[in-house]
């Protein structure tokens, strides 16, 4: 890897993205992401992927524009970016953008592509490939259509104009706004919770989430099927007895039901 830094711990990892000058979406760079997401496929032990940037103003630019042309070469780079896009979808661990640049067309679609999007306020996000006579290629246009709703999409494709991460938020295309000087401290907020989980448990919001996305019936059916399974684990026993011994069901849980979880886990791992 010579465009990514790639860090593990502890379950998380956290991957640095480094193309200078200013990390547009080259191949090589496409190559590496897509290396080292396949990578994590089989692996039980990362369940949070955080993607951040070396860069003081980009996140991630936009799909090289040398490749946007009819040669073969071209076109099968367009299709591995595509691809990317997809394989970061399909993650089983929470994968995590943190925005603190510019993330345009590709970039941009990097970013829906994550499961949590978080951009301060020196970040931008638009979709501007129609000035160069192009839709967009890594579902920016799909994505905008299922977040926004047709007319906001269909003006902010059109336009291509930049959104603020306030902007952002307000139309779905990021999670939340978080300021930037307390951006480590959200992010380890967020992360010590998820990563306190099994990959399974993972696996199992984002099956049930995309599945109610397509068709709420066939969700609700998913979610039922994964709930009576559950309910028949002697994991499932075992935290439930702690959590009603320690105050669950009476009024300390209208008050402090953290304190009930913080106390269950600590007996739970006697």
């Amino acid at each position: 890897m010579t465009k990514l830094n790639i860090e593990k711990n502890n379950g998380i990892a956290t991957v640095t993205i480094n193309n200078a000058p200013v990390n547009v979406l080259t191949i090589d760079l496409i190559n590496e992401i897509n290396a080292f997401v396949l990578s994590l496929e089989d692996d039980r032990d990362t369940k949070v992927v955080v993607f951040k940037s070396a860069h003081e103003s980009f996140f991630l630019a936009h799909l090289d524009l040398n490749v946007i042309n009819g040669t073969q070469g071209g076109q099968s780079a367009s299709i591995e970016f595509n691809h990317m896009i997809a394989n970061i979808k399909a993650m089983k661990q929470v994968s995590i953008a943190a925005v603190d640049g510019v993330a345009r067309g590709g970039g941009n679609e990097f970013v829906m592509a994550c499961d949590l999007a978080y951009g301060t306020e020196n970040a931008a996000f638009a979709q501007p490939e129609i000035h160069v006579n192009i839709p967009t290629g890594g579902q920016g246009a799909v994505q905008f259509a299922r977040r926004m709703g047709k007319n906001k999409a269909l003006q902010a494709l059109l336009l291509g104009n930049d959104f603020t991460a306030q902007e952002a938020e307000a139309r779905n295309i990021i999670t939340q706004f978080v300021p930037q000087s307390e951006m480590d401290a959200f992010l380890e907020t967020v992360i010590s919770v998820i990563s306190s989980l099994e990959v399974r448990d993972i696996v199992m919001y984002k099956d049930i989430i995309q599945t109610s996305i397509v068709n709420e019936e066939t969700g609700a059916e998913l979610e039922l099927r994964y709930f009576l399974e559950r309910a028949k684990e002697q994991k499932t026993a075992n935290i439930i007895a702690a959590f009603l011994k320690h105050g669950g069901q009476t009024e300390r849980e209208a008050k402090d039901i953290q304190g009930i979880f913080v106390d269950t886990a600590a007996e739970l791992s006697k």
